[in-house]
């Protein structure tokens, strides 16, 4: 009996063994240089060493994250291919365009959520504004073409909240689509932007070393790393206070045990120190969820954000 156990012991490590790809492309819809990229960096850096194979990188940028959310589609459902994301490509995106060409529910497996974060408005270095109503009040008297605030991405929630800070104000503000936060935050360092909404990890070295200014953050509580920034909520815009979430998917149909396993082993690899810190430090909040737990957020997410959508008067695309 011993002899047979040890004998299936080993088969099924053979077997484990043959089901382990050798390469792991972590895909990125966004561009190298930005928040986004720098968070996939961090955990492929661990997710190599814990998972005993090498993990890299891929940016796939533009259309919001649709190009790398239409590769993973297609994508081998052998544990090959991940796709790092937040709420944006995965919940919102099927909302605003008429064929994205990607169905979440049917085409991705979630693996597991990891970290929440916050957007955020900021003013590029020649913009004489310390302070939210500042720049409102800057803007009143402003030509057009100062009206203007940078997006990392069309019909996101940067997007639909300049919308709203334009009602708001009863401006004319035009938001102007990036593909992704990097360059977006090279015109806003050059001054050939006025402001511009994104991530908190999209600014947060830029914020450090005093070259932009923060001015107001979504979600209903301040940010730790940034406590003298006051929330939208507390300065009178409400309805943004849920805050966008990053987590890991897969093509649908990779085996429900590689899922378990690259989920597991995220949730160690987010407990090591050096992660934990290195990923708030990039403005991140560490809030591990399972699959199931990943998959009910963003069938709740992209609900609510519906009725926000509609209620606009947006027109998907």
């Amino acid at each position: 009996m011993h002899r047979l156990l040890t004998g299936t012991a080993l088969v099924l490590c053979h077997l484990m063994a043959q089901a382990q790809p050798s390469v792991i492309r972590l895909m990125v819809g966004f561009p190298a240089g930005g928040g986004t990229d720098a968070i996939a960096r961090v955990l492929a850096e661990q997710l190599s060493p814990a998972l005993g194979v090498s993990v890299i990188v891929e940016n796939k940028a533009g259309a919001g994250g649709q190009i790398a959310a239409q590769a993973l589609k297609i994508a081998p459902k052998d544990g090959s291919v991940l796709f790092l994301s937040h709420d944006h490509t995965i919940s919102i995106l099927p909302l605003v365009l008429k064929n994205p060409g990607f169905t979440p529910e049917q085409d991705f497996t979630p693996v597991a959520g990891f970290a929440s974060f916050a957007n955020g408005l900021a003013v590029s270095p020649a913009t004489p504004a310390a302070t939210y109503a500042q720049y409102f009040a800057w803007l009143h008297t402003q030509p057009r073409e100062k009206l203007s605030i940078g997006v990392p991405a069309p019909a996101s929630v940067p997007e639909f909240l300049v919308k709203v800070l334009a009602a708001q104000a009863k401006l004319e503000l035009q938001p102007v689509p990036y593909r992704g936060s990097a360059p977006m935050l090279i015109d806003m360092l050059g001054n050939q932007i006025p402001a511009g909404v994104a991530s908190v990890p999209d600014f947060i070295e830029h914020l450090k070393a005093g070259k932009i200014r923060l001015l107001a953050v979504l979600g209903n509580q301040r940010q730790i790393l940034l406590p003298d920034v006051p929330t939208f909520a507390e300065l009178g815009l409400k309805g943004f206070e849920d805050l966008p979430y990053y987590g890991i998917f897969a093509p649908s149909g990779t085996p429900q045990a590689i899922i378990e396993r690259y989920g597991t082993t995220l949730q160690k690899v987010l407990l090591m120190p050096q992660v934990h810190q290195r990923l708030e430090s990039l403005g991140l909040t560490i809030d591990f969820m399972s699959a199931p737990a990943l998959a009910a957020r963003e069938r709740a997410y992209s609900q609510s954000w519906r009725q926000l959508i509609q209620d606009s008067g947006f027109t998907p695309q």
